[in-house]
This record gives C-alpha cells, sequence and structure tokens, in this order.
C-alpha cells in the first residue's frame, strides 16, 4: 500500500489572469478549485494511474471538511485528524500571457506535537513492511524543524520504503533517517550543498555523493522543462523534458513523485520507470491547477520520453 503524508494541506484556488499588474485592477476570466497539499496531489495522481492509497494529514474547519468530501468524492482513502482553526486556502495566479505562475500561500494551521504523535501513531499501526509512505511539503506552524527526520525513522523501523519531497532545513534533517528516495529540484539541491550547481554532471556527483553518505536508494533531481536524473546504485539515467502546452507548473513534481511511487510498487524496472515519471509529469503540466491528467495523455507521451545512460 501507498500511504501519503500532508501535514499542511490547502484548498487551491487556480485563477487566470492575463496580463497580471502589481499595484492595480485585475479581473479573473477563469477559475477553479482543488483539494491540495502536495501529498494529497501525489494521491489524486495515483488514483489516475489506477492504483490506491490512504492519504493522512491534518485538516480543520470548513475548508478541511470540503477537502475531506472531494478526496472521498474522488475514491481516494483518507485518514485525516481533524483540529481547531481552518485549513488554509492557497491562490495560484497563472498569466497566460506573460507565461508565470504565482503561488499566494497562507500560513496553515498550527499544530501541537501530541497532536503530530498521534497521526504518526496512527500510521505506524497500519504500515507493514515495504509499504510506500510519501512524507511531502511544508509543516504546519508548531511542528519542530526535526519532524520529518522522526517520520521517517518511525517508518523506515517498521520496514516502510519512505519517499522523502521536502526542501530547506526539512530536507537538510529527514535526509539524516536514510530514506529510500528523494526528489529534489536543481534549486533544492543546490540549497541543500551551499553552491550552486549549474551542469548535469555537478548535480549527478552531488547527488551519487549525497545517496552514499546518507544511505538513501534513490534520487531523483527534477529540472524544470530540462528534464531529470535518476540515480539508484550504479546507475544514472538523464531523461530529457517533454516539450508540452503547459496549463500550470503547480504539481508537476508531485505528480512525478505519484509515479515513481506507483512504478516501485508494481515493480518496473529503471527505464519504465523513468518513461512513466516523465509522462506523467508533463500530462500534468498540461493541465489547469493542481487536477491530475487522465491516464490516456500520460500513455500517449510515453513512446516520446527519450532518455540516456549518464557515466558516473
Amino acid at each position: 500500500m501507498i500511504y501519503t503524508v500532508t501535514l499542511n494541506p490547502a484548498l487551491d484556488k487556480t485563477v487566470e489572469i492575463p496580463s497580471l499588474r502589481v499595484d492595480g485592477v485585475n479581473r479573473i476570466v477563469s477559475m477553479r478549485a482543488d483539494p491540495g497539499g502536495k501529498g494529497i496531489n501525489v494521491s489524486k495522481v495515483i488514483r489516475k494511474l489506477g492504483s490506491g492509497s490512504v492519504a493522512l494529514g491534518i485538516l480543520g474547519g470548513d475548508t478541511g471538511r470540503r477537502i475531506l468530501r472531494e478526496l472521498e468524492t474522488l475514491g481516494i482513502e483518507t485518514c485525516f485528524h481533524f483540529v481547531e482553526g481552518e485549513t488554509r486556502t492557497n491562490m495560484k495566479i497563472i498569466d497566460p500571457v506573460s507565461h508565470t505562475n504565482t503561488d499566494i500561500n497562507e500560513p496553515g494551521l498550527s499544530v501541537s506535537e501530541e497532536i503530530l504523535n498521534g497521526l504518526l501513531e496512527e500510521l505506524l499501526g497500519r504500515i507493514v513492511r515495504d509499504d510506500i509512505v510519501v512524507i511531502s511539503g511544508s509543516l504546519p506552524a508548531g511542528a519542530p524543524n526535526d519532524t520529518y527526520y522522526l517520520w521517517t525513522k518511525a517508518c523506515r523501523d517498521r520496514g516502510a520504503k519512505v519517499f522523502l519531497d521536502a526542501d530547506g532545513e526539512l530536507l537538510c534533517q529527514g535526509i539524516k533517517a536514510s530514506p529510500y528516495l528523494i526528489k529534489p529540484n536543481n534549486h533544492e539541491l543546490s540549497s541543500l550543498v551551499g553552491k550552486e550547481l549549474t551542469s548535469t554532471a555537478g548535480l549527478a556527483g552531488t547527488a551519487r555523493k549525497i545517496m552514499e553518505e546518507y544511505k538513501i536508494g534513490c534520487v531523483v533531481v527534477s529540472m524544470g522543462s530540462q528534464g531529470a536524473l535518476y540515480l539508484t546504485e550504479g546507475r544514472c539515467l538523464y531523461a530529457e523534458g517533454l516539450k508540452v502546452p503547459v496549463g500550470s507548473t503547480v504539481g508537476a513534481g508531485d505528480s512525478v513523485v505519484a509515479a515513481l511511487a506507483v512504478a516501485l510498487e508494481r515493480g518496473m524496472t529503471l527505464e519504465d520507470t523513468v518513461r512513466l515519471s516523465t509522462a506523467v509529469g508533463a500530462a500534468n503540466v498540461m493541465c489547469s491547477g493542481t487536477q491530475a491528467a487522465e491516464y490516456h495523455v500520460i500513455e500517449g507521451l510515453i513512446p516520446k520520453v527519450v532518455f540516456h545512460q549518464l557515466d558516473r
């Protein structure tokens, strides 16, 4: 089973504003709302890929209840703990004229360690050896910076394979617990080591060092339209980016994580994993908001994926 953890979810409102102007009047030409947060986005894509997951997290208020209803309508199994307060609403502004995507994110709920520990205990009571646990996104106010380290270690001790998709201090702390997989982008990887990495070789070499130092099984480095690197023990593949019309880049990385989890669960080869995850990422870029792409779109992109073996 795949479990996704979203400790700071949101209702994502995606609006389209042509020629967005700062310090001026802007008019919305289209709008949609989707249950969001990185782990929730992963669960939505897993569902479109024909697999199942359990989405866990913290919700609050009417917004939280709306998110729960919509996830259940999508056929996603859930395990959310409700707390005092209101789940945040995030605004995603797409400007099709300037080709920009602007995020305006609310801070979210304040959650105590006691509540977090209760959810963790429930998760640990469910998982069995070789389950996949995806831990991703930001933390709610009140959560300590080592939360992802503690959750990763606890799930690993139960025999689960942990995918960690975080940045900054959360990634820095989390990798100390040796997750099975991490998926930084090129900027997050540069930040992690404190220097700008601009070349594919530099990114690959740095990712390999981190894998070996922290005993991580797989590192996927996303590079936006430039593609991605896939590193496992002894292998490194570079997948070229697919050129597709852009609807929204929000959630593209989450869709890649979803494909990686499904591929691992199904025992796919590294080559087929690269094909699937590249196609899924491109297909979701074509969508509006954080809605998940339909499988027939993904299926049409898989034969177009081009990748190369890189020397170590």
